[in-house]
């Protein structure tokens, strides 16, 4: 009885064994890793003044609409330039959990269904994770009042901080900085006002979908319908656009998105507007208006002149904000002017494949626009163009800067964060983890094994061998998907022979490879192939 009580014991030891987690990987040599997110990336948590009572206001779901307008909604003060709240008892802060972690990973922590909606930097935490890297020791992020403009002194004070603690914490190594989306454009920012710190603390600077050049067409729509950061069943639950337009509206950060009037698109980004206006002879006629984007400041103001809001019984203004753009051709100036400092080495990622909206488009010519400040009420249609979806490809990979490397991605602007190639191209560039085998850094290609077969018999004093292989080989290179409709796969045969004598029998192998072209820069490539030999 003992001895079978003692196999029972150690049968359920074992089993705590297999089923006890376990322990992550650390790789103590990493050098550390600063996330820094893009517009709405960070949690945002109203703090009240007067009895220090704090609540997220950004991102939730239960009674999201109302705690935004009434936390959130706020104005611009020129003489500071910061955004403050129309509550005058409320303050916003970022969390610094998880050594600043805790803003970026999960924005609303309490959301279970569809929680990858509001899902930022998880994934890639995740998997970094895997790779060796340490909460606290080699990974760290950095949340931000994404109201604010990008070179508010209060922001980088505290950026130029957050370097300095991660540098101490990892030891003395200096930084890989991630960012994303705008996020990219505030370490420009930082790099550009404050070379001498960046070149201290920094090692590299990866920039992900970043809109160097402005997001044209995402932007002009949002100044005159607003933007939603959610689609699908959750908007119902979630900040409408008119109120997020409000809040928006006196934001320097948007501004500091609108298309760059001193870059040379390839073909410059429009707001164009179908108006009916009276002819020579007395009789109405629809045209299309094209403005250029120092043009569309005009439309703007005329369009925004009679927005506002009513808080606690307040009717507040709020048109198009003038000293905002004021405020925003010194960014652009700090932008313009910053390089990457002696010892920094930059790369850029960025998003293509989706229709990306560059120029907009309002009315009809069925539908004319009689009044500009009906615009609101008006559904935009876009021209688009290669990008992410948010951000022109063309825009993205204009950083300005000395770039080791551009490598474009296919990948929507917010999921690239969580694509596998994305991944491959980072783990290569951090030197994290095992060498992946299957990524060639050189032409930017991942070499995927998708299948294996082999099978051997004997058949009359011979001995039969078959194999059947097939990869899938990812590049940058994005072919035409109407071009790649009327391709025919490409097939080539190899033949090889050895032997004949009575030292060596003799045997011959025939292989066929066959590459099928795909659309997102992809190839299927199969090989068969057969061998025979005499039996020795």
């Amino acid at each position: 009885m003992a001895m079978l009580l003692e196999d029972i014991v150690e049968s359920v030891e074992m089993w705590l064994k297999l089923i006890k987690k376990p322990q992550p990987y650390i790789d103590p040599n990493l050098d550390p890793v600063l996330l820094v997110p893009g517009i709405a990336g960070s949690i945002l948590t109203a703090v009240d003044d007067q009895n220090g009572k704090e609540e997220r206001v950004w991102v939730r779901i239960l009674g999201a609409d109302y705690k935004f307008r009434t936390k959130l909604w706020s104005r611009f003060d020129p003489s500071t330039g910061k955004t403050v709240s129309l509550d005058p008892s409320t303050s916003i802060k970022v969390p610094e959990g998880r050594y600043g972690l805790e803003a970026i990973d999960v924005l609303d922590p309490d959301m279970i269904i569809g929680r990858e909606c509001v899902s930022y930097y998880h994934d890639m935490i995740v998997e970094m994770i895997k790779w060796g890297f340490q909460e606290g020791k080699t990974l760290f992020g950095f949340g931000y009042d994404f109201r604010q403009s990008n070179r508010l002194q209060e922001t980088m004070d505290r950026l130029a901080a957050k370097l300095e603690s991660v540098y101490n914490a990892s030891g003395g190594k200096k930084i890989n900085i991630i960012s994303h989306s705008m996020g990219g454009l505030l370490i420009k920012c930082f790099m550009g006002l404050h070379s001498d710190i960046f070149q201290k603390y920094v090692k590299n600077w990866i920039a992900i979908a970043a809109p160097f050049r402005g997001a044209p067409g995402y932007i002009a729509s949002t100044f005159l319908n607003g933007m939603s950061f959610v689609d699908g069943w959750e908007q119902n639950f979630f900040i409408s656009k008119w109120s997020m337009h409000q809040l928006l509206i006196e934001c320097p950060s948007i501004y500091e998105l609108m298309a760059c009037p001193h870059f040379h698109w390839q073909h410059p980004p429009l707001l164009e507007i179908w108006k009916e206006k009276e002819g020579c002879d007395g009789i109405p006629r629809t045209i299309l208006e094209s403005y250029r984007p120092r043009d569309c400041i005009d439309i703007f103001k005329e369009a925004l002149s009679g927005n506002s809001v009513d808080y606690n019984g307040e009717t507040i203004p709020l048109p198009f904000n003038l000293e905002i753009l004021k405020w925003v051709k010194e960014t652009q100036k700090v932008l313009s002017h910053a390089k990457i400092p002696s010892g920094v080495k930059f790369y850029n990622i960025y998003g293509i494949n989706l229709e990306t909206p560059h120029s907009v488009c309002y009315g009809s010519e069925e539908i004319p626009v009689t009044n500009i400040q009906d615009l609101r009420f008006f559904q935009p249609t876009y021209v688009c163009v290669d990008g992410d979806g948010t951000v022109p490809a063309e825009s993205a990979k204009a950083d300005g800067l000395h770039a080791e490397a551009r490598v474009a991605v296919p990948g929507e602007h917010r999921g690239i964060l969580c694509e596998p190639h994305v991944f491959r191209i980072l783990k290569h560039w951090l030197r994290a983890g095992d060498a992946d085998p299957f990524y060639n850094p050189i032409n930017d290609y991942v070499i995927l094994p998708t299948a294996f077969e082999m099978e051997s018999h004997h058949e009359k004093g011979l001995q039969v061998t078959s194999l059947k292989e097939e990869w899938e080989i990812i590049s940058k290179d994005q072919d035409d998907p109407d071009d790649v409709a009327n391709r025919k796969p490409v097939v080539s045969s190899i033949s090889v022979s050895q032997g004949g004598n009575k030292q060596t029998p003799r045997s011959e192998a025939h292989a066929t490879v066959v590459v099928h072209p795909q659309n997102e820069g992809k190839q299927h490539v199969e090989l068969n192939a057969i061998s025979v030999s005499v039996d020795a």
